[in-house]
Protein backbone atom coordinates (compact mmCIF):
# COMPACT_ATOMS: atom_id res chain seq x y z
CA UNK A 1 0.00 0.00 0.00
CA UNK A 2 2.70 2.45 0.81
CA UNK A 3 4.41 1.63 -2.45
CA UNK A 4 1.00 2.39 -4.38
CA UNK A 5 0.68 5.71 -2.60
CA UNK A 6 4.42 7.17 -2.82
CA UNK A 7 3.88 6.12 -6.93
CA UNK A 8 0.67 7.94 -6.94
CA UNK A 9 2.27 10.72 -5.24
CA UNK A 10 4.81 10.89 -7.47
CA UNK A 11 2.49 10.75 -10.84
CA UNK A 12 0.82 13.63 -8.99
CA UNK A 13 3.58 15.63 -8.25
CA UNK A 14 4.57 15.27 -12.21
CA UNK A 15 1.28 16.61 -13.34
CA UNK A 16 2.07 19.59 -11.33
CA UNK A 17 4.91 20.58 -12.35
CA UNK A 18 5.53 23.01 -15.20
CA UNK A 19 8.28 21.08 -17.15
CA UNK A 20 8.94 23.62 -20.05
CA UNK A 21 9.86 26.78 -17.23
CA UNK A 22 11.95 23.97 -15.57
CA UNK A 23 13.95 22.10 -18.64
CA UNK A 24 14.68 24.93 -21.24
CA UNK A 25 16.08 27.54 -19.43
CA UNK A 26 18.12 24.81 -18.39
CA UNK A 27 19.12 23.16 -21.46
CA UNK A 28 19.79 26.86 -23.09
CA UNK A 29 22.23 27.41 -20.41
CA UNK A 30 24.12 23.69 -21.16
CA UNK A 31 24.08 24.49 -24.97
CA UNK A 32 25.93 28.09 -23.99
CA UNK A 33 28.26 26.21 -22.39
CA UNK A 34 29.07 23.93 -24.52
CA UNK A 35 29.68 26.95 -27.20
CA UNK A 36 31.85 28.40 -24.63
CA UNK A 37 33.73 25.45 -24.48
CA UNK A 38 34.28 24.06 -28.05
CA UNK A 39 34.12 28.34 -29.20
CA UNK A 40 35.78 30.43 -27.01
CA UNK A 41 37.07 32.99 -28.63
CA UNK A 42 33.76 33.36 -31.34
CA UNK A 43 31.19 33.20 -28.80
CA UNK A 44 33.48 35.44 -26.34
CA UNK A 45 33.58 38.07 -28.87
CA UNK A 46 29.92 37.78 -29.52
CA UNK A 47 28.70 38.30 -26.36
CA UNK A 48 31.71 40.86 -25.48
CA UNK A 49 30.10 43.21 -28.39
CA UNK A 50 26.52 42.76 -27.26
CA UNK A 51 27.49 43.83 -23.62
CA UNK A 52 29.59 46.87 -25.21
CA UNK A 53 26.50 48.12 -26.94
CA UNK A 54 24.43 48.05 -23.95
CA UNK A 55 26.96 49.47 -21.63
CA UNK A 56 28.34 52.21 -24.11
CA UNK A 57 25.31 52.91 -26.26
CA UNK A 58 22.15 52.21 -23.70
CA UNK A 59 23.67 52.71 -20.14
CA UNK A 60 21.49 55.48 -19.14
CA UNK A 61 18.93 52.98 -18.92
CA UNK A 62 20.51 51.43 -16.48
CA UNK A 63 21.61 54.31 -14.07
CA UNK A 64 18.03 55.63 -14.92
CA UNK A 65 16.50 52.10 -13.71
CA UNK A 66 18.83 52.47 -9.93
CA UNK A 67 18.01 55.80 -9.35
CA UNK A 68 14.11 55.48 -10.35
CA UNK A 69 13.78 51.90 -8.38
CA UNK A 70 15.58 53.55 -5.20
CA UNK A 71 13.05 56.99 -5.73
CA UNK A 72 10.26 53.97 -6.15
CA UNK A 73 10.84 52.23 -2.65
CA UNK A 74 10.56 55.27 -0.81
CA UNK A 75 7.30 56.19 -2.23
CA UNK A 76 6.47 52.44 -0.46
CA UNK A 77 7.48 53.25 1.93
CA UNK A 78 6.06 56.47 2.92
CA UNK A 79 2.78 56.93 0.93
CA UNK A 80 -0.50 55.66 1.67
CA UNK A 81 0.63 52.02 0.55
CA UNK A 82 2.81 52.10 3.00
CA UNK A 83 0.18 51.14 5.53
CA UNK A 84 -0.41 47.89 3.85
CA UNK A 85 0.27 44.36 5.77
CA UNK A 86 1.13 41.48 4.42
CA UNK A 87 -0.46 39.00 5.16
CA UNK A 88 -3.51 38.45 7.85
CA UNK A 89 -1.23 38.04 10.88
CA UNK A 90 -1.23 40.66 14.00
CA UNK A 91 2.80 40.08 14.15
CA UNK A 92 5.59 39.29 11.32
CA UNK A 93 5.97 35.85 10.94
CA UNK A 94 9.77 35.78 11.79
CA UNK A 95 11.29 38.24 14.74
CA UNK A 96 13.52 41.43 13.02
CA UNK A 97 16.82 39.46 13.81
CA UNK A 98 15.73 36.13 11.87
CA UNK A 99 14.04 37.94 9.38
CA UNK A 100 17.08 40.05 8.77
CA UNK A 101 19.89 37.56 8.90
CA UNK A 102 17.53 35.28 6.24
CA UNK A 103 17.34 38.35 4.42
CA UNK A 104 20.75 39.13 4.53
CA UNK A 105 22.52 36.14 4.21
CA UNK A 106 19.91 35.36 0.64
CA UNK A 107 21.71 37.99 -0.80
CA UNK A 108 25.26 38.09 -2.36
CA UNK A 109 26.32 37.38 1.08
CA UNK A 110 29.16 35.71 -0.26
CA UNK A 111 30.11 38.26 -2.98
CA UNK A 112 29.98 40.89 -0.43
CA UNK A 113 32.83 39.60 1.82
CA UNK A 114 34.97 38.95 -1.27
CA UNK A 115 34.58 42.62 -2.37
CA UNK A 116 34.57 44.11 0.76
CA UNK A 117 37.85 42.66 1.24
CA UNK A 118 39.21 43.96 -2.28
CA UNK A 119 37.12 46.54 -4.09
CA UNK A 120 38.66 49.87 -2.69
CA UNK A 121 41.96 48.37 -4.57
CA UNK A 122 39.84 47.82 -7.47
CA UNK A 123 38.89 51.90 -8.04
CA UNK A 124 42.29 53.02 -6.67
CA UNK A 125 43.70 53.22 -10.00
CA UNK A 126 41.27 55.16 -11.71
CA UNK A 127 41.44 58.50 -13.22
CA UNK A 128 37.59 59.40 -11.83
CA UNK A 129 39.43 58.73 -7.91
CA UNK A 130 41.99 61.31 -8.52
CA UNK A 131 39.31 63.61 -10.33
CA UNK A 132 36.87 63.32 -7.11
CA UNK A 133 39.52 63.69 -4.58
CA UNK A 134 42.08 61.10 -2.98
CA UNK A 135 42.14 57.95 -2.44
CA UNK A 136 41.48 57.88 1.49
CA UNK A 137 37.93 59.79 0.64
CA UNK A 138 36.39 57.81 -2.58
CA UNK A 139 37.98 54.69 -3.08
CA UNK A 140 35.86 53.53 0.65
CA UNK A 141 33.13 55.36 -0.88
CA UNK A 142 32.30 53.83 -4.22
CA UNK A 143 31.91 50.45 -2.59
CA UNK A 144 29.56 51.75 -0.12
CA UNK A 145 27.87 53.48 -3.68
CA UNK A 146 27.67 50.52 -5.47
CA UNK A 147 26.83 47.61 -2.92
CA UNK A 148 23.99 50.23 -1.14
CA UNK A 149 20.87 52.09 -1.04
CA UNK A 150 20.27 51.60 -4.91
CA UNK A 151 21.51 47.64 -5.07
CA UNK A 152 19.58 46.66 -2.00
CA UNK A 153 16.24 49.19 -3.68
CA UNK A 154 16.06 46.54 -6.71
CA UNK A 155 15.73 43.52 -3.83
CA UNK A 156 13.33 45.51 -1.61
CA UNK A 157 10.96 46.97 -4.36
CA UNK A 158 10.13 43.48 -5.58
CA UNK A 159 9.67 41.80 -2.44
CA UNK A 160 7.51 43.88 -1.64
CA UNK A 161 5.10 43.24 -4.72
CA UNK A 162 5.74 39.30 -4.32
CA UNK A 163 4.77 39.71 -0.75
CA UNK A 164 1.83 41.47 -1.58
CA UNK A 165 0.88 38.93 -4.73
CA UNK A 166 1.63 35.91 -1.99
CA UNK A 167 0.21 37.19 1.06
CA UNK A 168 -2.81 40.00 0.30
CA UNK A 169 -3.99 38.33 -3.41
CA UNK A 170 -2.77 34.86 -2.18
CA UNK A 171 -1.71 33.91 -5.82
CA UNK A 172 -1.55 30.06 -6.34
CA UNK A 173 1.50 30.59 -8.67
CA UNK A 174 4.65 31.66 -7.44
CA UNK A 175 6.24 32.45 -10.41
CA UNK A 176 7.72 36.43 -12.16
CA UNK A 177 4.67 36.38 -13.92
CA UNK A 178 2.13 35.99 -11.88
CA UNK A 179 3.44 39.37 -10.94
CA UNK A 180 2.46 41.37 -13.77
CA UNK A 181 -1.66 39.79 -13.97
CA UNK A 182 -3.15 42.71 -12.45
CA UNK A 183 -1.29 44.84 -15.29
CA UNK A 184 -1.58 42.01 -18.21
CA UNK A 185 -4.65 39.94 -17.75
CA UNK A 186 -5.37 36.94 -19.02
CA UNK A 187 -1.95 37.41 -21.36
CA UNK A 188 0.43 35.77 -17.97
CA UNK A 189 -1.49 32.34 -18.73
CA UNK A 190 -0.42 32.61 -22.62
CA UNK A 191 3.05 33.08 -24.61
CA UNK A 192 3.47 36.38 -22.79
CA UNK A 193 3.62 34.78 -19.23
CA UNK A 194 5.48 32.38 -20.46
CA UNK A 195 8.27 34.21 -21.92
CA UNK A 196 8.46 36.04 -18.89
CA UNK A 197 8.80 33.24 -16.85
CA UNK A 198 11.08 31.59 -19.27
CA UNK A 199 13.77 34.43 -19.16
CA UNK A 200 13.85 34.82 -15.54
CA UNK A 201 14.85 31.19 -14.77
CA UNK A 202 17.25 31.47 -17.45
CA UNK A 203 18.97 34.45 -15.70
CA UNK A 204 18.21 32.51 -12.36
CA UNK A 205 20.55 29.96 -13.51
CA UNK A 206 23.21 31.98 -15.48
CA UNK A 207 23.29 34.15 -12.29
CA UNK A 208 24.40 31.19 -9.85
CA UNK A 209 26.39 29.34 -11.95
CA UNK A 210 28.58 32.85 -12.28
CA UNK A 211 28.50 33.50 -8.28
CA UNK A 212 30.95 31.42 -7.86
CA UNK A 213 33.51 32.37 -10.33
CA UNK A 214 33.90 35.76 -7.99
CA UNK A 215 34.57 34.20 -4.55
CA UNK A 216 35.68 30.41 -4.66
CA UNK A 217 39.12 30.50 -5.65
CA UNK A 218 39.55 32.77 -2.08
CA UNK A 219 37.51 30.41 -0.54
CA UNK A 220 39.66 27.40 -1.95
CA UNK A 221 43.15 29.75 -1.50
CA UNK A 222 41.95 29.93 2.38
CA UNK A 223 41.61 26.61 2.70
CA UNK A 224 44.85 25.56 1.28
CA UNK A 225 46.67 27.89 3.52
CA UNK A 226 45.23 26.49 6.57
CA UNK A 227 45.20 22.65 5.86
CA UNK A 228 48.51 22.65 3.53
CA UNK A 229 46.43 20.91 0.70
CA UNK A 230 47.36 21.98 -2.76
CA UNK A 231 45.05 24.11 -4.69
CA UNK A 232 43.39 22.39 -7.49
CA UNK A 233 40.47 21.52 -8.87
CA UNK A 234 39.30 19.07 -6.54
CA UNK A 235 39.65 20.78 -3.69
CA UNK A 236 37.68 23.55 -5.10
CA UNK A 237 35.20 20.67 -6.21
CA UNK A 238 35.51 19.26 -2.75
CA UNK A 239 34.51 22.88 -0.96
CA UNK A 240 31.29 23.10 -3.51
CA UNK A 241 30.05 19.90 -2.51
CA UNK A 242 30.61 20.39 1.44
CA UNK A 243 28.28 23.82 0.25
CA UNK A 244 26.10 21.61 -1.49
CA UNK A 245 25.72 19.07 0.89
CA UNK A 246 25.05 21.90 3.94
CA UNK A 247 22.52 24.14 1.75
CA UNK A 248 21.05 20.53 0.69
CA UNK A 249 20.26 19.28 4.01
CA UNK A 250 18.39 22.99 5.77
CA UNK A 251 16.74 22.87 2.60
CA UNK A 252 15.14 19.20 2.56
CA UNK A 253 13.84 20.88 6.01
CA UNK A 254 11.99 23.44 4.59
CA UNK A 255 12.48 27.35 6.61
CA UNK A 256 13.44 26.32 9.95
CA UNK A 257 16.77 24.41 8.85
CA UNK A 258 17.10 27.96 6.76
CA UNK A 259 16.51 30.13 9.18
CA UNK A 260 19.25 27.88 12.20
CA UNK A 261 21.89 28.38 9.49
CA UNK A 262 21.10 32.10 8.45
CA UNK A 263 21.55 33.10 12.04
CA UNK A 264 24.44 31.00 12.50
CA UNK A 265 26.17 32.42 9.07
CA UNK A 266 25.59 35.72 10.93
CA UNK A 267 26.99 34.94 14.17
CA UNK A 268 30.24 33.59 12.12
CA UNK A 269 30.41 37.20 10.06
CA UNK A 270 30.25 39.12 13.44
CA UNK A 271 33.00 37.43 14.62
CA UNK A 272 35.23 37.95 11.59
CA UNK A 273 34.33 41.28 11.71
CA UNK A 274 35.31 41.71 15.20
CA UNK A 275 38.63 39.76 14.70
CA UNK A 276 39.74 42.05 12.18
CA UNK A 277 38.44 45.20 13.50
CA UNK A 278 40.06 44.55 17.41
CA UNK A 279 43.27 42.08 16.41
CA UNK A 280 43.35 44.78 13.51
CA UNK A 281 45.02 47.34 16.13
CA UNK A 282 43.01 50.05 13.84
CA UNK A 283 39.62 50.58 15.19
CA UNK A 284 39.94 54.59 15.12
CA UNK A 285 41.03 54.41 11.50
CA UNK A 286 38.49 51.98 10.35
CA UNK A 287 35.79 53.81 11.84
CA UNK A 288 36.35 57.33 10.45
CA UNK A 289 37.40 56.60 7.50
CA UNK A 290 33.80 54.46 7.23
CA UNK A 291 31.95 57.83 9.05
CA UNK A 292 33.70 59.81 6.06
CA UNK A 293 32.51 57.46 3.08
CA UNK A 294 29.38 57.42 4.21
CA UNK A 295 29.17 61.21 4.56
CA UNK A 296 30.59 61.68 0.81
CA UNK A 297 28.10 59.00 -0.23
CA UNK A 298 25.42 60.95 1.18
CA UNK A 299 25.70 64.35 -0.01
CA UNK A 300 27.17 62.81 -3.64
CA UNK A 301 24.24 60.38 -4.03
CA UNK A 302 22.21 61.73 -7.22
CA UNK A 303 25.70 62.70 -8.52
CA UNK A 304 26.96 59.75 -8.86
CA UNK A 305 23.86 57.96 -9.94
CA UNK A 306 23.29 60.50 -12.73
CA UNK A 307 27.00 60.70 -13.96
CA UNK A 308 27.22 59.06 -17.56
CA UNK A 309 30.61 60.45 -18.61
CA UNK A 310 29.54 61.50 -21.80
CA UNK A 311 32.93 62.24 -22.96
CA UNK A 312 34.25 59.14 -21.70
CA UNK A 313 37.03 60.47 -20.35
CA UNK A 314 37.28 57.76 -17.78
CA UNK A 315 34.08 55.26 -19.02
CA UNK A 316 34.11 54.89 -15.15
CA UNK A 317 30.37 54.14 -15.01
CA UNK A 318 29.79 52.11 -17.68
CA UNK A 319 33.18 49.79 -16.69
CA UNK A 320 31.63 49.82 -12.71
CA UNK A 321 28.34 51.14 -11.90
CA UNK A 322 25.95 49.85 -14.98
CA UNK A 323 28.21 46.86 -14.60
CA UNK A 324 27.22 46.46 -10.96
CA UNK A 325 23.43 47.57 -11.37
CA UNK A 326 22.53 45.01 -14.28
CA UNK A 327 24.09 42.57 -12.12
CA UNK A 328 21.75 42.80 -8.93
CA UNK A 329 18.76 43.13 -11.33
CA UNK A 330 19.83 39.86 -12.61
CA UNK A 331 19.78 38.60 -9.20
CA UNK A 332 16.48 40.29 -8.63
CA UNK A 333 15.18 37.34 -9.85
CA UNK A 334 15.70 35.22 -6.90
CA UNK A 335 16.29 36.75 -3.51
CA UNK A 336 12.89 40.08 -3.92
CA UNK A 337 10.72 36.38 -4.21
CA UNK A 338 12.75 34.92 -1.05
CA UNK A 339 12.51 38.19 0.61
CA UNK A 340 8.86 38.15 -0.06
CA UNK A 341 8.23 35.31 1.45
CA UNK A 342 9.62 35.72 4.34
CA UNK A 343 7.98 39.02 4.73
CA UNK A 344 4.66 38.16 6.31
CA UNK A 345 2.58 39.83 8.88
CA UNK A 346 5.08 42.99 8.03
CA UNK A 347 3.59 46.11 6.44
CA UNK A 348 5.18 47.50 3.08
CA UNK A 349 7.20 50.57 5.12
CA UNK A 350 8.63 47.72 7.83
CA UNK A 351 9.54 45.60 4.65
CA UNK A 352 11.05 48.29 3.07
CA UNK A 353 12.64 50.13 5.74
CA UNK A 354 13.59 47.26 7.79
CA UNK A 355 15.49 45.67 4.79
CA UNK A 356 17.82 49.46 4.13
CA UNK A 357 18.23 48.83 7.77
CA UNK A 358 19.30 45.16 7.80
CA UNK A 359 20.84 44.72 4.10
CA UNK A 360 22.75 48.05 4.92
CA UNK A 361 24.09 47.56 8.02
CA UNK A 362 25.32 44.12 7.13
CA UNK A 363 26.81 45.97 4.09
CA UNK A 364 28.31 48.95 4.64
CA UNK A 365 30.04 47.26 7.98
CA UNK A 366 31.26 44.63 5.89
CA UNK A 367 32.92 47.14 3.61
CA UNK A 368 34.31 49.57 6.07
CA UNK A 369 35.60 47.25 8.65
CA UNK A 370 37.45 44.92 5.99
CA UNK A 371 38.31 46.94 2.96
CA UNK A 372 39.36 50.39 5.68
CA UNK A 373 41.82 47.83 7.22
CA UNK A 374 43.23 47.04 3.83
CA UNK A 375 43.17 50.68 2.64
CA UNK A 376 44.85 51.41 6.22
CA UNK A 377 47.80 49.10 5.27
CA UNK A 378 48.13 50.92 1.95
CA UNK A 379 47.73 54.63 2.86
CA UNK A 380 50.14 54.02 6.16
CA UNK A 381 53.30 52.37 4.01
CA UNK A 382 52.75 49.31 5.41
CA UNK A 383 52.32 47.29 2.15
CA UNK A 384 52.10 48.29 -1.33
CA UNK A 385 48.76 46.75 -2.16
CA UNK A 386 47.90 48.93 -5.30
CA UNK A 387 50.94 48.15 -6.89
CA UNK A 388 51.25 44.55 -5.81
CA UNK A 389 47.82 44.26 -7.97
CA UNK A 390 49.16 46.21 -10.97
CA UNK A 391 52.11 44.01 -11.42
CA UNK A 392 50.33 40.76 -11.05
CA UNK A 393 46.39 41.04 -11.15
CA UNK A 394 45.85 38.36 -8.36
CA UNK A 395 43.62 40.16 -5.89
CA UNK A 396 43.04 36.38 -4.08
CA UNK A 397 46.48 36.59 -3.37
CA UNK A 398 46.59 39.93 -2.06
CA UNK A 399 43.30 39.32 0.16
CA UNK A 400 45.22 36.60 1.27
CA UNK A 401 48.49 38.84 2.58
CA UNK A 402 45.92 41.05 4.06
CA UNK A 403 44.70 38.71 6.23
CA UNK A 404 48.47 37.69 7.51
CA UNK A 405 49.39 40.96 8.61
CA UNK A 406 46.81 40.36 10.97
CA UNK A 407 47.88 38.70 14.17
CA UNK A 408 46.70 34.99 14.53
CA UNK A 409 46.13 34.51 10.87
CA UNK A 410 45.33 30.85 10.70
CA UNK A 411 42.54 32.19 12.81
CA UNK A 412 41.22 34.50 10.50
CA UNK A 413 41.19 32.32 7.66
CA UNK A 414 39.30 29.97 9.60
CA UNK A 415 37.01 32.29 10.28
CA UNK A 416 36.73 33.70 6.64
CA UNK A 417 36.71 29.81 5.09
CA UNK A 418 33.95 29.06 7.50
CA UNK A 419 31.64 32.53 6.35
CA UNK A 420 32.06 32.14 3.32
CA UNK A 421 30.84 28.10 2.80
CA UNK A 422 28.02 29.88 5.32
CA UNK A 423 26.81 32.83 3.13
CA UNK A 424 27.42 30.33 -0.31
CA UNK A 425 25.01 27.69 1.67
CA UNK A 426 22.34 30.13 2.75
CA UNK A 427 22.41 32.11 -0.51
CA UNK A 428 21.85 28.35 -2.25
CA UNK A 429 18.84 28.30 0.67
CA UNK A 430 17.03 30.68 -0.97
CA UNK A 431 17.80 30.25 -4.33
CA UNK A 432 16.57 26.58 -4.34
CA UNK A 433 13.28 27.74 -2.73
CA UNK A 434 12.22 29.77 -5.27
CA UNK A 435 13.56 27.46 -8.52
CA UNK A 436 11.59 24.33 -7.29
CA UNK A 437 8.67 26.84 -6.37
CA UNK A 438 9.10 27.96 -10.03
CA UNK A 439 8.82 24.54 -10.97
CA UNK A 440 5.05 24.23 -10.01
CA UNK A 441 2.28 25.33 -12.62
CA UNK A 442 0.13 26.26 -9.32
CA UNK A 443 1.57 26.75 -5.95
CA UNK A 444 -0.74 28.25 -2.94
CA UNK A 445 1.20 31.30 -1.39
CA UNK A 446 2.50 29.26 2.11
CA UNK A 447 2.47 26.15 0.39
CA UNK A 448 6.33 24.95 0.28
CA UNK A 449 7.68 23.09 -3.01
CA UNK A 450 7.95 19.04 -2.52
CA UNK A 451 11.18 17.66 -0.95
CA UNK A 452 12.18 15.88 -4.40
CA UNK A 453 11.64 18.41 -6.18
CA UNK A 454 14.17 21.41 -3.61
CA UNK A 455 16.43 18.19 -3.49
CA UNK A 456 16.30 18.56 -7.88
CA UNK A 457 17.26 21.86 -7.93
CA UNK A 458 19.56 21.74 -5.20
CA UNK A 459 21.39 19.31 -7.44
CA UNK A 460 21.33 20.93 -10.22
CA UNK A 461 22.35 24.47 -9.11
CA UNK A 462 25.51 22.79 -8.01
CA UNK A 463 26.60 20.62 -10.92
CA UNK A 464 26.58 23.57 -13.29
CA UNK A 465 29.30 25.83 -10.94
CA UNK A 466 31.32 22.20 -10.72
CA UNK A 467 31.16 22.01 -14.92
CA UNK A 468 32.55 25.33 -15.00
CA UNK A 469 35.15 25.10 -12.68
CA UNK A 470 37.21 23.69 -15.51
CA UNK A 471 36.53 26.37 -18.26
CA UNK A 472 37.07 29.97 -17.04
CA UNK A 473 36.60 31.09 -20.31
CA UNK A 474 32.82 29.85 -20.15
CA UNK A 475 32.45 31.31 -16.38
CA UNK A 476 33.25 34.97 -17.84
CA UNK A 477 31.24 34.75 -20.31
CA UNK A 478 27.95 33.24 -19.49
CA UNK A 479 28.35 36.16 -16.54
CA UNK A 480 28.42 38.31 -19.75
CA UNK A 481 25.53 36.57 -20.01
CA UNK A 482 24.26 37.11 -16.94
CA UNK A 483 24.58 41.00 -17.70
CA UNK A 484 22.48 40.74 -21.21
CA UNK A 485 19.72 39.05 -19.19
CA UNK A 486 19.83 42.23 -17.02
CA UNK A 487 18.12 44.20 -20.06
CA UNK A 488 15.18 42.70 -20.59
CA UNK A 489 14.81 41.60 -16.57
CA UNK A 490 14.77 45.49 -16.10
CA UNK A 491 11.64 45.72 -18.45
CA UNK A 492 10.28 42.42 -16.29
CA UNK A 493 10.55 44.25 -13.19
CA UNK A 494 8.94 47.94 -14.40
CA UNK A 495 5.66 45.90 -15.43
CA UNK A 496 6.15 44.15 -11.84
CA UNK A 497 5.85 47.22 -10.45
CA UNK A 498 3.42 48.85 -12.71
CA UNK A 499 1.35 45.99 -11.66
CA UNK A 500 1.60 46.02 -8.17
CA UNK A 501 0.53 49.60 -7.75
CA UNK A 502 -2.55 48.98 -9.75
CA UNK A 503 -3.34 46.32 -7.80
CA UNK A 504 -2.45 47.61 -4.31
CA UNK A 505 -4.76 50.82 -5.28
CA UNK A 506 -7.68 48.64 -6.30
CA UNK A 507 -6.76 46.99 -2.75
CA UNK A 508 -7.23 49.96 -0.81
CA UNK A 509 -10.82 51.07 -2.77
CA UNK A 510 -11.79 47.16 -2.02
CA UNK A 511 -10.97 48.49 1.96
CA UNK A 512 -11.71 51.88 2.08
CA UNK A 513 -15.57 50.49 0.15
CA UNK A 514 -16.70 48.40 3.56
CA UNK A 515 -15.08 50.96 5.91
CA UNK A 516 -17.38 53.86 4.49
CA UNK A 517 -20.48 52.01 4.48
CA UNK A 518 -19.79 51.04 8.45
CA UNK A 519 -19.81 54.86 9.22
CA UNK A 520 -23.08 56.25 10.34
Amino acid sequence: MKRQSDSASRTDMKKQLDWVTTVVPFVCILLLCAAFMLSPEASGSVLASIRFFLGEELGSYYLLMGLGIFLCSLYMAFSRFGNIRLGNLEKPQYTSFQWGSMMFTAGLAADILFYSLCEWILYAGEPRISELGTVQDWASTYPLFHWGPTAWSFYLVLAVAFGFMLHVRSREKQKYSEACRALLGRRVDGWAGRLIDLLAVFALLAGTATTFSLATPLLSMAISQVTGLPQSNLLTIAILVVIGITYTVTVYFGMKGISLLAASCTWLFFALLAYVLVLGGEPRYIIETGITAIGNLAQNFIGLSTWTDALRTSSFPQNWTIFYWAYWMVWCVATPFFIGSISKGRTVRQTVLGGYFWGLSGTFTSFIILGNYGLHLQVSGAMDLIGSYQQTGDLYQIIITVMHSLPLPQLGLVLLALSMIAFYATSFDALTIVAAAYSYKKLPAGAEPHRNVKLFWAVVLMLLPIALIFSENSMNNLQTVSIIAAFPIGIVILLILASFFKDARQYLKEKEGPAQKAEP
